[in-house]
């Protein structure tokens, strides 16, 4: 049954050594997400499962490591407790974002374990996953990592979409009510198109939620580098 849920951006540019002189653009998002995670430990789950985005899905086990190498940066993570495990599949970015924010909390709550949702799954798969994780464990808490439009402004990475805005705005609004069905309604090629890399990550998050009956909480939102980023709980 799922207890808890926390809804983060996985931006590289969330961990201040990749972001360099811009990471104080980033510090109410940083400050959002250690406080969506208070929420998660608060809650006592037995297990927590972390959804984010990648080119390919898979999973990956407590102690896994992670990398931020390839931005320039000398900073490695582990998936929770450290192992000792080397060799093997790495995380992929969003994931590693993640293994970055529990290790900033010194997460100890519950074991974990990560789940990369390929950017293409359909919804029907999205939410048949998220009720998988939900049965599977007594307390289940999600921290579920995932960007919001990448064409807010001219200067962002897909550069101005006028679609952006109003559907990140329906976006907040899901993720602040808790509104698994506005979720799972969200349209795919729309989201594609708009660069939103947490549509599959937020439908697996409702999925997981159908009989959980949790309140949401929007803590955090903006869009400083042309990207929405958004921060939640489903508690």
């Amino acid at each position: 049954m799922l207890v808890a849920a926390a809804v983060c951006p996985c931006p590289p540019l969330l961990v201040p050594d990749v972001a360099a002189g811009a990471a104080p653009e980033l510090d109410a998002a940083r400050t959002a997400c250690a406080d969506a995670l208070g929420v998660l430990a608060a809650a006592r789950p037995d297990r927590l499962v972390v959804v984010g985005p990648a080119e390919e899905g898979g999973t990956y086990g407590e102690g896994v490591p992670g990398s931020f190498r390839s931005f320039g940066v000398a900073l490695d993570v582990t998936l929770g407790r450290d192992t000792g495990q080397r060799g093997g599949p790495a995380l992929p970015a969003s994931l590693a974002v993640a293994a970055w924010l529990l290790r900033r909390v010194d997460w100890t709550a519950a074991p974990v374990e990560a789940l990369a949702v390929a950017q293409t799954l359909p919804p029907a798969r999205c939410a048949r996953t998220g009720r998988e994780i939900a049965e599977a464990s007594e307390r289940v808490a999600l921290l579920v990592m995932g960007d919001a439009s990448a064409r807010r402004t001219l200067k962002a990475p897909g550069y101005l979409d006028e679609r952006a805005a109003p559907f990140d705005a329906l976006a907040a609004r899901a993720l602040g009510s808790a509104d698994g069905a506005a979720l799972r309604a969200m349209d795919v090629g729309l989201a594609r198109e708009l660069k939103v890399s947490g549509r599959a990550p937020w439908q697996v998050l409702a999925g997981a939620a159908e009989e959980a009956g949790l309140s949401g909480a929007l803590l955090h939102e903006g869009a400083p580098y042309g990207v929405g980023y958004l921060v939640a709980t489903w508690s």
